[in-house]
């Protein structure tokens, strides 16, 4: 699965899964992080682990496992790191805190809705 199927993937997940302001950034000429941040917000703690761990579950029936997992264990952020794709999922107000569309404001934001059906 390429970096593109993987974003595509996510961000279609991640709206059924009903995450608010989903937002990809392309970092590939910024960083040799990855290719994509995806960055979406959930609205309770239990709605920010649902998403990730459904986003972690739903990549691994695929094939593709993270090179790792990080976040607190309030679930006010997890990181999955998928090399090329990393993913952001915050509790609204940690989301805001870190800020990170504003740290990398130089990225170029893709419209999400060429991934959602």
């Amino acid at each position: 699965m390429d970096s593109r199927e993987m974003v595509k993937t996510a961000v279609k997940l991640l709206d059924d899964k009903k995450a608010t302001d989903i937002v990809v950034l392309d970092v590939r000429e910024l960083t040799s992080l990855g290719d994509y941040f995806v960055i979406c917000s959930g609205t309770s703690n239990t709605q920010v682990r649902s998403l990730a761990d459904e986003l972690e579950n739903t990549l691994a029936k695929m094939g593709v496992e993270p090179r790792r997992v990080e976040g607190d264990r309030a679930s006010q952020w997890t990181l999955l790191d998928y090399s090329d794709v990393i993913c952001h999922v915050f509790y609204h107000e940690t989301r805001d805190f870190y800020c990170l569309e504003r740290l990398w404001g130089d990225a170029p934001r893709l419209d999400i809705s060429e991934f959602i059906d």
